[in-house]
């Protein structure tokens, strides 16, 4: 539904006076919102088939549900994709890459080889794009991947395959860094375990440790490339013993000066990251944020403004971690188109950046110092039905993007032109 400049400009009139009775100057809201990136991920837009062979790259390791027609096949796709999604959502962003996405053009090259000639193409795309880009290593959909073990193998030849591919990996983020000018973030997750319950615990997460340590031995520049290490509470076959648990990634983080990575849907059905992202920070310089929105077991679903999401972005903002907490998204869905679940997830992320930063919070630590709980309970609530939505719309106006959902159609048209023609 189309909404007129002038009901934009009536909404943002009355949305500023009501803000600004609360101390919100939504003018400022809105400027430091454009400036927080989100990074978007490639995999969306095929199912995370990647792009190393003629007919895909990672097909095993990760499971993607639904059949919805229109599937990008290869690289350029996903960049056409990309650029419809990107045209269509307000705010900053980075571009998330997995080194599946490689274009080999043919060549036979492995993942302990790659180098950034196999994503130069991503690069040029990329400054055209101004966008930065952000990388991580592929431990799964590989040969290599033996007995549910990559890192923390007990064989040798499996766990130098693996580290050399994850040195190869801090070498192409430096790559895209200096080329792009923009700090590459890199997150390693390895999804080693068992299905039943391990006798030793402790071994594989010790041969784990020592592989993080060689591939990280040589120094790197923060300014170029951050890095994080990411934990999992279980994957499919490895249900009863993840190598890689939430305590091993904290303490590695910590004693290694590098991020933790909080992933949305890795964590116990009851636990959420919100809840744990500012007593990582007392700890550590910088924090990765995977946000997702798990569904019972399945962790991965399209975001949606819920509460999680906006408590996430909240307790970046209101504890002034903006600069120092880099925020990805990661969810793939195939039962829906794939460039709509692109734009709905980063606009809820892009809207829940900008309503937090709307958000009275002097106000509310005001009533919180004087002990006054039940105001601080009361502007919260109130705060819930401020009129964002006619700043919202005012800031997709002034990005020059869609207003409202009438990017609903242009994406239906590009279904019917371009997606619906792949086989």
């Amino acid at each position: 539904m189309a909404i007129s400049d002038k009901l934009i400009q009536t909404g943002y009139d009355y949305a500023k006076e009501i803000y600004a009775q609360y101390g919100v100057d939504i003018d400022k809201a809105m400027e430091k919102a454009a400036k927080l990136p989100v990074s978007m991920h490639c995999w969306q837009a095929d199912d995370v088939i990647g792009c190393e062979n003629a007919d895909g790259g990672a097909k095993d390791g990760i499971a993607t549900t639904g059949n919805y027609p229109g599937r990008a096949r290869n690289a350029d796709e996903i960049r056409s994709d990309a650029d419809l999604a990107m045209s269509l959502i307000p705010g900053a962003r980075k571009f998330n890459l997995h080194a599946s996405y490689a274009e080999l053009h043919g060549k036979k090259i492995d993942r302990d080889a790659y180098t950034i000639a196999e994503f130069q193409s991503w690069v040029d795309w990329a400054r055209e794009k101004n966008v930065g880009l952000d990388f991580n290593p592929t431990y799964f959909g590989h040969a290599m991947v033996k007995d549910g073990f990559t890192l923390s193998s007990p064989d040798k030849a499996v766990r130098d395959f693996w580290i050399e591919h994850g040195k190869r990996c801090r070498e192409i983020g430096e790559a895209f860094a200096r080329q792009l000018g923009k700090t590459c973030v890199i997150n390693y997750w390895m999804p080693d375990g068992m299905k039943d319950t391990p006798a030793d615990t402790a071994a594989p997460r010790q041969r784990m440790i020592d592989s993080l340590d060689r591939i990280f031995e040589r120094k790197i520049d923060e300014k170029l490339v951050l890095e994080g290490v990411e934990s999992k509470l279980f994957a499919l076959g490895l249900e009863s013993y993840t190598v890689g648990s939430h305590e091993l990634m904290l303490g590695y983080a910590l004693t290694r000066g590098k991020m933790v990575t909080l992933d949305a849907g890795h964590f116990h059905p009851t636990e959420v990251i919100s809840a744990k992202i500012s007593a990582c920070m007392q700890f550590l310089d910088h924090i990765l944020l995977h946000v997702s929105r798990g569904v019972r077991w399945d962790s991965d679903h399209v975001i949606t403004l819920d509460d999680e999401l906006q408590n996430i972005m909240g307790e970046i903002i209101r504890n002034g971690y903006d600069e120092r907490v880099c925020v990805a998204l990661d969810f793939f869905d195939a039962s829906i188109n794939r460039v709509a679940a692109w734009v709905i997830g980063e606009r809820n992320a892009q809207k829940a950046v900008l309503k937090a930063y709307l958000e009275p919070t002097g106000l509310l630590r005001e009533a919180e110092n004087n002990l006054d709980y039940s105001k601080r309970l009361a502007l919260m609530e109130e705060v819930r039905t401020l009129p964002f939505s006619a700043v919202w719309d005012a800031y997709c106006a002034r990005q020059n993007v869609p207003v409202g959902d009438s990017w609903i159609g242009v994406v239906k048209q590009y279904e019917k032109d371009v997606m619906s023609k792949r086989a």
